[in-house]
């Protein structure tokens, strides 16, 4: 399970992903995944499972992940990269135990691994490479794995935000364009998450940058998702709900939402921002107008065929933006510790001393 990196010696990409319901039948069970190890109780899960009912339990998540598999290939197709791509969740099929064995059995050896997410936090990153851990320890013959960078500076993403963005700015005119705030909307975590991490200082980077390219200077970063918060502790803030409200006190007529936090529709998404937060919105008779996420953008495609191809040719130059560099391709010692105490999990892809080698 080692995951020493030497350039041009990768024979597979991993995508791992979330993973999400396509079904009434899949959401309690995709839920106890969600939910193994944390204090969450059956009635909360009861009213998250209801949420899910209102579109009969099928998350846009596995579609749209699925839709983003096919555009990397092709792109890594057309750019003269013959890698097999390989899908594997975290909480629903096909998950990665599966995945990696699949793998093995059809003869990798060592594998590249773009997860997605795009900013570095527990939830975003470590506890994926926990995973990759717990989906290869038992497995004779597991294929190496090496993870790409994080890509929250990288050109592709920051211009594949803003074209989606641009696409919402479009329906307004010039002057509402330049009086309507954009709200970044990316899921809270709890305080004590969030400081162990650079999750929140990545996403004003990517945030500052997309407004840059916009030449839009109205935006704030807000947060999202916080109802699957858990024993009382704070989590990040402001929330989406709150600054609506503000901005609506404040005389705005529109809004313009981007959820950059995520890369593709979950079920957080639409609930939160097409369901919930656009109520809200239309009860205070503000016009919340919601981009899309990257999800298959072509920019956005074209990075991830990037950073694979920096791996396989360490003479390519890597792009970034911003003040804060590059993302190494390793994990720091103890990066994004989930909060909760105790000793850190194993997990690969690092650069910990305890970490398997």
């Amino acid at each position: 399970m080692s995951d020493s990196d030497h350039p041009c010696e990768f024979d597979a990409l991993l995508v791992l992903s979330f993973g999400g319901p396509e079904g009434m039948d899949d959401v309690m069970p995709f839920l106890d995944n969600v939910f193994r190890g944390l204090r969450v109780g059956a009635e909360t899960r009861e009213k998250i499972a209801a949420r899910y009912a209102l579109y009969d339990g099928v998350s846009p998540i596995a579609a749209e992940t699925r839709a983003l598999v096919s555009a990397i290939k092709d792109n890594l197709t057309a750019a003269g990269v013959h890698l097999p791509v390989y899908l594997g969740n975290r909480n629903w099929k096909p998950m990665l135990a599966d995945t990696v064995q699949r793998m093995r059995d059809d003869g990798i050896r060592r594998a590249l691994v773009f997860v997605t997410s795009t900013f570095s936090s527990y939830s975003g990153c470590r506890k994926y490479r926990e995973d990759l851990y717990e989906a290869s320890r038992l497995l004779d013959n597991a294929p190496d794995f090496a993870k790409l960078r994080m890509g929250y500076n990288h050109p592709g993403f920051i211009n594949a935000v803003a074209d989606r963005c641009n696409d919402v700015f479009k329906q307004l005119t010039d002057s509402e364009r330049a009086a309507t705030p954009l709200l970044f909307t990316a899921h809270s975590l709890p305080n004590s998450m969030a400081s162990g991490c650079d999750y929140l200082a990545q996403l004003q980077e990517s945030c500052r940058l997309v407004a840059e390219t916009l030449g839009h200077s109205k935006w704030e970063l807000v947060f999202q998702s916080n109802n699957a918060s858990y024993g009382g502790e704070k989590w990040l803030e402001p929330d989406i709900f709150d600054a609506i409200r503000q901005r609506h006190a404040e005389g705005c007529q529109q809004l313009v939402v981007m959820p950059i936090g995520f890369l593709c529709d979950h079920m957080e998404v639409v609930l939160d921002l097409d369901v919930d937060a656009a109520q809200l919105a239309a009860e205070l008779g503000v016009q919340l107008l919601r981009a899309k996420t990257v999800g298959v953008h072509p920019a956005f495609v074209g990075m991830i065929g990037e950073l694979v191809a920096e791996r396989l040719n360490s003479d390519l130059q890597r792009r970034v933006l911003g003040q804060r560099g590059l993302m190494p391709d390793r994990c720091r010692p103890g990066c994004c510790p989930s909060g909760r105490g105790g000793p850190l999990k194993p997990a690969l892809c690092g650069s910990d001393p305890l970490e398997p080698a």
